[in-house]
């Protein structure tokens, strides 16, 4: 049943007059909640009084709960100190660093973004830089954020998929058709790119989950044949741990497979929803950004992002229970799910890792892009809005991901596997699947 949301509806359009679309990022238009007014913890609630378990995590970025005590803390400490200087360099960015470079296992050295997509860019530059070539490739089904160079091939309709599928109109098609497309999962098809294109592949850039699909987990012989092939033909390998770091281990999925990638972008998850990422890695790679690679962005350290990345790396650091925690709930959630359509004789295949799991609505196993061209993009939409009429919020769009924060208890799991066993009935009730 659609809840009354007259205020949401009012803020929607008032917001439609001065914001295109009504929304300041495209995948923020979904319809209904249109408008959040508070957070807190694990819970969110709409202009209208609405109150919903959040699983969308604002796309992963929030790990904690909203509203981390520590974190809160440490953005009001950096009130109180310098704000922004455009000059130099203030301790706290130093501090951040030397914290970042502990943690990752690849970094040596780093630098700050204020977003994900931002790093990525940085990544690209740097890549082709050192190695003087200019292809990269890519995987389809990932996403490495709007930078021209990496922005195609993501969602992509069967017919456009491991084509020529650009996420937005006005690229140039020089930066379209200079990135390549590859299968996740499948090694041979990154070993093919090489040989049809000996001396010119600069990177290959790799979600090591590619959450953007939901959750594909790589086979440990794929992580690691990607590591040696890369050496071989001389190109640099790049993790985008946007994602992925922090999230699913304090060294991100690096330190989860063994494998060290040259270049590491991240953010997200690192400040717990405070506007900052960077990309790391060894220094003979990351001075080139003091000699010849153009680093600048007058907002890159920002104190407040700072503190806040600091206070939320600290708070991981210092509680390996953590990840302990939020694993054998998102495992919680995965096995009952799993169990439920299994019960209900539902046509569908439960993916995830640590404390992010999905549903996607076809038969397994789901191991590349290939096989999820077999999801039901509309029951997969249908069940996540549905949840979110019951008060568990979920992005009620294909593919995308549901995530557990430090903030979620097991009762909150047992009332989200009872929700979604309801819904999955009333779906069934109605045909949808």
């Amino acid at each position: 049943m659609e809840l009354d949301r007259p205020l949401g509806h009012a803020i929607d359009e008032a917001a439609r007059r001065v914001l295109p679309g009504g929304v300041n990022s495209a995948t923020r238009q979904v319809g209904a909640p249109y408008a959040f007014t508070a957070a807190d913890g694990a819970y969110v609630s709409d202009a209208d009084g609405h109150r919903y378990l959040d699983y969308h995590a604002a796309f992963g970025a929030v790990l904690l709960g909203h509203n981390h005590p520590a974190v809160r803390q440490a953005v009001l400490t950096a009130l109180d100190g310098v704000d922004l200087m455009g000059l130099g360099v203030t301790p706290i960015e130093v501090e951040l660093a030397e914290l970042a470079c502990e943690l990752i296992p690849s970094a040596e050295m780093m630098i700050t973004t204020m977003s994900g997509s931002e790093a990525t860019v940085q990544a690209v530059r740097l890549a082709r830089a050192v190695t003087g070539r200019s292809l990269l490739v890519k995987f389809q089904g990932c996403y490495h954020g709007w930078g021209d160079a990496l922005a195609r091939n993501v969602i992509s309709k069967p017919e456009s998929a491991y084509g020529r599928d650009p996420l937005s109109a006005g690229l140039l098609d020089s930066a379209v058709d200079a990135t390549l497309i590859a299968e996740f999962n499948d090694l041979d098809s990154v070993r093919a790119l090489f040989e049809s294109h000996p001396e010119q592949i600069a990177a290959v850039f790799l979600e090591p989950i590619p959450h953007n699909v939901g959750a594909l987990v790589p086979t440990q012989e794929f992580v690691e044949g990607l590591r040696e092939l890369t050496r071989q033909q001389g190109a640099l390998l790049v993790f985008d741990e946007v994602i992925t770091g922090f999230r699913h281990a304090l060294g991100g999925y690096q330190q989860v497979c063994g494998v060290q990638p040259d270049l590491t972008a991240f953010g997200k998850a690192m400040a717990n929803g405070f506007p900052t990422a960077g990309l790391a890695g060894p220094r003979e790679l990351m001075e080139r950004f003091a000699a010849d690679v153009l680093l600048a962005g007058t907002f890159n350290g920002h104190p407040v992002a700072a503190h806040a990345a600091i206070a939320t790396m600290r708070h991981l650091r210092d509680n390996p229970d953590f990840y302990l925690r939020t694993h054998r709930l998102g495992q919680r959630l995965r096995d009952g799910l799993g169990e439920i359509t299994a019960e209900l004789d539902v046509d569908a295949t439960v993916s995830g890792f640590g404390g992010v799991f999905v549903l996607y609505f076809g038969t397994g196993p789901v191991s590349g892009y290939r096989d999820l061209m077999r999801n039901d993009h509309a029951a997969y939409a249908a069940f996540h809005r549905r949840m979110t009429g019951k008060g568990f919020l979920m992005l009620p769009m294909a593919l995308k991901r549901n995530h557990v924060s430090g903030a979620h208890t097991d009762a909150d799991i047992d009332l989200t596997l009872e929700a979604a066993r309801d819904v999955l009935k009333e779906m069934r009730a109605d045909g949808l699947i």
